[in-house]
């Protein structure tokens, strides 16, 4: 049984695509093992405790990470997260590690202790790297970071382009600009308004985001 973790920040719509896809085999002999959360609010984290069975989560925010110690900082915080997440789940193993609508940009730092370059514990590193891919709503090298859908959607209006799309990459230091798993172009109709827009897209992103950790985990081996 291979094993995925899941950072998420909001509704957790694609967490729940993973999900249902390991129940019914569309992503075969795996399972999402931990999620994490950067905002305790994030509806997500009900969707993890409510699945069969419950996945076990865990949430950390920056700013209160940040206030707790006048010098801590964004690394820092990064590294916290590794540590719990691989704490967590060193014992069964990681194959593959999902940022699925996760609104925070991880530094170098951090995925240095996913490669096995840095310790994420006292004495302790990943063996095998650990790959972490990001879902993305633009094709690669177009609307990089956030507002991508909205960014998208005013440049059709101006004429400076005919569509957009969706991608999974893996990530590396440069925002959104890993070596692409999977891409899918998404029309954009005339017709349309900003939330008819987002719906086409989300429904490509759910469809996409399973492909691509089949397809990645088919790749890995455990740490």
């Amino acid at each position: 049984m291979k094993n995925i973790v899941v950072l998420i920040s909001g509704s957790g719509t694609n967490l729940q695509a993973i999900i249902d896809a390991c129940a019914t085999g569309r992503i075969s002999t795996a399972r999402v093992s931990f999620v994490f959360s950067n905002r305790k609010s994030a509806y997500g984290l009900i969707r993890a405790s409510s699945a069969s069975p419950p996945i076990p989560s865990e949430v950390l925010a920056l700013q209160p990470y940040l206030k707790s110690a006048p010098d801590r900082t964004r690394i820092q915080y990064d590294l916290e997260i590794a540590r719990r997440i691989l704490n967590k789940c060193i014992d069964d193993g990681v194959h593959l590690v999902v940022l699925a609508g996760f609104l925070h940009i991880l530094s170098q730092e951090f995925l240095e202790v996913f490669s096995g370059i840095r310790e994420f514990d006292e004495g302790r590193r990943v063996k095998t790297e650990i790959p972490i891919i990001n879902l993305h709503p633009a094709l690669p090298g177009a609307f990089d970071g956030a507002g991508a859908i909205e960014r998208a959607f005013e440049a059709f209006r101006r004429g400076e382009i005919q569509g957009t799309g969706v991608m999974v990459h893996h990530v590396v230091r440069d925002v959104d600009r890993g070596e692409p798993i999977l891409t899918r172009n998404v029309e954009i109709l005339e017709n349309d308004d900003l939330a008819a827009l987002e719906e086409r897209i989300h429904a490509v992103e759910h469809e996409i985001l399973v492909e691509a950790v089949e397809k990645v985990l088919q790749q890995s081996s455990p740490i």
